[in-house]
């Protein structure tokens, strides 16, 4: 499905100075520097793949988003998806793919949401059996029946991203890019958004998902690319993902009495939820569970506990901070207590 090799985006930008000399320097001449925002970045998308697109702001992740949309040119390198390069064939392109933008509305504010549906149509040239088709079962899926006829100011946000998948679906595209499409959303409303993602991938379609919410990655990807500073850092399946943090793991525990700062070795209170209450993390290679337990029961008295493997929110904070990043905000952290 997508084909991308050593692609790389490079902007210029100019350098501003700040002090009186800097700035009648720069009336002459200012300073050039370029940026990377994609540095020679290479995968693969195989069809009917969810896979998620990762990384934190600045890390490029929109830069590549946008040369696959054909939005943008790259520098260098080359990408093809079905066949088609993006930025060079970009009306058939187009015409197979879709997008669902969390933060930006394809519909139009003062009519209902089933005129832009109609207007995509016209826009697309999609058949009037097919679009009655196609139409029906998205309705259906989404249970949006009566909310398409109204105005879409009138909807609420979950409503309105409903109605927005249905825009860029109508057209049955083969590959859809998804940016933050549940953000905002109520818990009901995400699982709604969810399981209709799941029902299309059923169905043959392939997404590639921009997100900070890493629930919506666990519950539809089975692999992520993580990409910082423009390079990937990551490419794997998600069980991959979560074997690099080896044997830690998050537990909740209530005492008789507080727990101090360093209860044991390998074990670090992540919050106090109050006195008598932590959620901490262990590394099971350093101190076993079991021993764990009865330490924590023979020295302040275990009233309850719960344990869970760590989320996969921790692993892709590291890798988005790196080793400098961490220890610097390990070395914050220990100045701060």
């Amino acid at each position: 499905m997508i084909e991308v090799s050593r692609l790389t985006k490079c902007y210029m930008t100019h350098e501003r100075g700040h002090t009186l000399r800097e700035i009648a320097a720069n009336l002459i001449r200012r300073p050039v520097r370029e940026v990377r925002a994609v540095d020679g970045i290479s995968f693969s998308v195989d069809r009917g793949e969810i896979v998620a697109f990762l990384g934190p702001n600045g890390a490029g992740k929109s830069t590549t988003l946008k040369m696959l949309t054909g939005v943008l040119h790259p520098t260098s390198g080359e990408a093809s998806v079905m066949g088609m390069v993006p930025w060079r064939q970009r009306s058939a392109y187009v015409k197979r793919i879709g997008a669902v933008f969390g933060q930006k509305s394809q519909l139009l504010w003062d009519i209902p949401p089933i005129d832009a549906f109609y207007m995509n149509k016209a826009i697309y040239g999609v058949p009037e059996p097919a679009y009655r088709r196609t139409l029906d079962q998205l309705v259906e899926l989404l249970d949006v029946g009566e909310l398409i006829r109204k105005p879409t100011r009138q909807l609420s946000l979950g409503e309105r991203m409903k109605c927005e998948f249905i825009m860029a679906m109508l057209h049955q595209p083969d590959l859809v890019f998804l940016d933050e499409p549940t953000i905002g959303l109520d818990m009901i409303a995400k699982e709604r958004i969810r399981g209709f993602i799941a029902d299309m991938n059923r169905q043959g379609v392939t997404f590639i998902l921009t997100t900070h919410d890493l629930d919506d990655v666990e519950a539809l990807a089975r692999r992520a690319i993580v990409i910082n500073r423009g390079e990937i850092v990551f490419d794997d399946e998600l069980h991959v993902l979560r074997s690099r943090l080896g044997g830690r793991k998050a537990i909740r525990v209530t005492t008789e009495t507080p727990l101090p700062d360093s209860p044991l070795p390998g074990v670090e209170i992540v919050r106090r939820t109050h006195a008598l209450e932590a959620d901490i993390e262990i590394d099971t290679a350093v101190l076993p569970l079991k021993r764990l337990i009865g330490e924590l029961n023979d020295r302040y008295g275990i009233h309850d506990m719960s344990i869970e493997p760590l989320s996969i929110e921790t692993v892709i904070k590291e890798l988005y901070l790196g080793p400098v990043e961490q220890e610097s905000a390990a070395s914050t952290a220990g100045r701060s207590e």
